[in-house]
């Protein structure tokens, strides 16, 4: 940003405005990752059934992974976490696993809450880890998979979504030695790549579920804001180029714009109902601000940059269940896009949830009580020839 026509005054308000609200916005992609937003008592305990607590987390090495963009890092690590145990057939083959992808900015983590236990990976929840081995990656760039901020800040490799499906398949493949995965579920950036999957390796799966996005370009408002936030940090003398020693209070405009975007306007509606109320929800967003790395933050936007999945659609084999909901402002059902796209799709679905108590826009995905049983009839589909 450029002040030099300013007063001294003026532009020491407008920094300082700005870097309040930074600490809320980034606060916003912390608990993105802690799946807290907008969560009311309904529906933060959504069944009795115990939570399965057989957990194993290992890391993946790749010695000298070259990107597509030619970029290469001499020690990819992929942190992953596995539930349940891998079955094989008659040939040898495990036939039982499913891999489980997570948001922007998000982890495993973010799929091993209480509530995502309890709604898909329970015994006699849709994708029961006694009976399926799911496979939950940090994509790269996220958790404790490889990323800048390990310490080569904007010197490391500018990934693409193209390459987290790539990555997330040497995983699958090489690490672990299944050849062959009954499904594919993935959630907002996860959802995307749950295309890409369809698309890139389409004998690899069963089936696919992709919630949460369009198989079109991000486009519209989505793109702005995202558009907003890299140029709002890249634009900050303070962000030094990726080489800053405290984290600057930049991105502000366009995550603000996310935020209001992400949960939905009835959930908003409710939680905000007066001056005071915005206060207490800004005060306590802000409380939880410091540990969201900007290089991190820039890097996971900016990956989107290659995805676009609508021309391979008619060449996806594997079956397709896609689910979106009625409220999202970043997938507006009203565009129709899905709509048509799904049609491309030889054995494609499309379900959209409706709006309903405790549905909170984008940000429903973090809910899996509200669209557990669309998983149900996702996988018994997928297990019938």
């Amino acid at each position: 940003m450029r002040f030099a026509s300013r007063s001294h005054n003026t532009r020491s308000h407008f920094i300082g405005v700005i870097r309040r609200a930074f600490g809320v916005v980034f606060t916003f992609l912390l608990i993105s990752t802690q799946t807290t937003f907008g969560q009311s008592d309904a529906i933060s305990k959504p069944a009795s059934a115990p939570i399965n607590s057989e957990q194993r987390k290992s890391d993946a090495l790749f010695a000298n992974y070259k990107f597509r963009d030619g970029e290469t890092l001499p020690t990819l690590r992929v942190h992953y976490v596995t539930l349940g145990h891998p079955h094989k057939n008659e040939t040898g083959t495990v036939d039982n696993a499913v891999l489980v992808l997570h948001w922007t900015n998000a982890s495993a983590n973010a799929l091993l809450t209480p509530e995502y236990q309890r709604a898909l990976f329970a015994p006699g929840s849709p994708i029961d880890a006694t009976r399926f081995y799911v496979i939950i990656p940090d994509d790269v760039g996220h958790g404790e998979s490889s990323k800048p901020s390990d310490g080569l800040k904007s010197a490391f490799p500018h990934y693409g979504y193209a390459d987290m499906v790539d990555i997330q398949h040497k995983l699958v493949t090489e690490s672990l030695g299944i050849v062959h995965l009954h499904a594919v579920v993935g959630m907002s950036m996860g959802c995307m790549n749950a295309w890409q999957w369809a698309e890139a390796y389409p004998d690899a799966m069963d089936g696919i579920m992709p919630i949460a996005c369009f198989p079109a370009p991000i486009s519209g408002r989505n793109l702005l804001w995202r558009r907003m936030l890299v140029d709002g940090i890249k634009s900050d003398p303070l962000w030094e180029d990726g080489s800053y020693q405290k984290q600057p209070p930049s991105g502000a405009a366009g995550l603000l714009l996310a935020r209001m975007m992400i949960d939905g306007v009835a959930a908003l509606q409710q939680e905000v109902r007066s001056p005071e109320a915005a206060d207490g929800f800004i005060r306590g967003v802000t409380a939880q601000a410091a540990s969201v790395d900007t290089n991190d933050l820039l890097y996971a936007f900016e990956s989107s940059h290659d995805f676009n999945a609508e021309p391979g659609l008619s060449l996806i084999k594997t079956k397709v269940f896609a689910l979106n909901f009625a409220d999202d402002e970043f997938y507006r059902d009203s565009l129709q896009i899905v709509q048509v796209d799904v049609q491309q799709v030889r054995q494609g679905k499309l379900s959209v949830r409706p709006i309903t108590t405790g549905s909170a826009g984008h940000f429903s995905m973090s809910h899996p009580v509200l669209w557990r049983d669309y998983v149900a009839t996702f996988m018994s589909w997928i297990g019938t020839d």
